[in-house]
């Protein structure tokens, strides 16, 4: 039988939009990264932000979408921002 762990997805601008929340419990294997979490949210909405660049943040850091995540992580999924 597979481990999982639980993150916690944050979702800011655009990525709170398309899915109607700002939050959400995502479970995931043991040894799931970042990319996993971007795959998973992006399943979640239909298409809509496929080819939109996203950022991420662990625990309050930005880092790279190969980073390994681990249990209770809060992961916050950030797209582009436009100011003026």
């Amino acid at each position: 039988m597979s481990k999982t762990l639980t993150i916690r997805v944050v979702c800011f601008s655009l990525v709170k939009q398309v899915l109607g929340r700002g939050e959400l419990t995502v479970s995931l294997l043991v040894g799931s990264t970042g990319s996993d979490v971007v795959a998973h949210v992006r399943s979640l909405a239909d298409g809509r932000l496929d080819g939109v660049p996203l950022r991420l943040a662990v625990n309050h850091d930005f880092v790279d979408e190969d980073v390994e995540l681990s249990e209770n992580d809060e992961v916050a999924l950030i797209p582009p921002v436009q100011g003026g």
